[in-house]
């Protein structure tokens, strides 16, 4: 059945969540603080060694670099054009608009960082994109199945500190996924394995800005930095970065 992986993956995160949010009001204050230093310390070490694999590169006996220019141009570039479009503003709204028609309890902070931070986490890298094509085109949705499992953990871990908010960004990855199987047969001819490998490398610098805010308390306005990872598989296509 043809997009069963994105149901899964959307169950999963629900059903995560859904875990957290009954643990939520059992685990001690100090419990969930360790368990958002361990999510965040580990979601740093998920996003370095996926920009690192975009960096570095092995050439003989020696360690060179590469794309440090691409990722710069992404980046800035990315971070002006999301400011200027001001997109985690629309999606603490969307998180807040959300929240009032549920009528939840959390507060608006809670509920409208816990949705943006999970959104960016379960949409953002190479494995949303090539799973949802191997899902429509191959028949395949082992990869989405691996990912259910990471992405359920991730918002079960979330949800026991952020709250409700988490869950509704389900609905993000089912709009999100469902919408690259539908539209797989057309994307895919498009997308070299370049560009998903620009997508992938890119993606994971966000998701490392994700672990800074959850370990270090920090409000980086990290959805801002969104377009650099469409930047990320266009530039390419007009400057030569080799």
């Amino acid at each position: 059945m043809t997009g069963i992986g994105t149901i899964v993956n959307t169950l999963a995160v629900v059903a995560g969540g859904g875990v957290g949010l009954l643990l939520r009001s059992g685990i001690r204050d100090r419990f969930k603080e360790i368990l958002m230093q361990a999510l965040g310390v580990s979601t740093i070490f998920i996003g370095v060694s996926g920009a690192l694999r975009g960096i570095f590169i092995v050439d003989g006996s020696l360690l060179d670099t590469r794309n440090t220019l691409l990722m710069i141009l992404c980046l800035v570039l990315g971070a002006l054009l999301g400011e200027w479009i001001n997109i985690d503003l629309l999606m603490q709204r969307l998180g807040n608009f959300l929240r009032k028609k549920v009528k939840v309890r959390d507060e608006e902070n809670s509920f409208a960082e816990g949705f943006v931070a999970t959104t960016i986490i379960i949409c953002t890298g190479a494995m949303a994109i090539v799973g949802s094509f191997q899902d429509a085109l191959l028949g395949d949705p082992a990869m989405l199945y691996a990912k259910s499992a990471l992405d359920g953990v991730i918002a079960a871990i979330l949800a026991s500190t952020y709250g409700v908010g988490v869950l509704f960004s389900a609905l993000v990855l089912l709009a999100y996924q469902g919408s690259l199987t539908v539209l797989a047969a057309w994307i895919r001819p498009v997308l070299s394995d370049t560009m998903l490998f620009n997508i992938s490398f890119v993606g994971s610098v966000l998701v490392f800005l994700i672990g800074v805010n959850m370990l270090f308390e920090k409000r980086i306005r990290i959805a801002n930095f969104l377009p650099a990872i469409v930047l990320a598989a266009v530039l390419p296509l007009i400057f030569n970065f080799s």
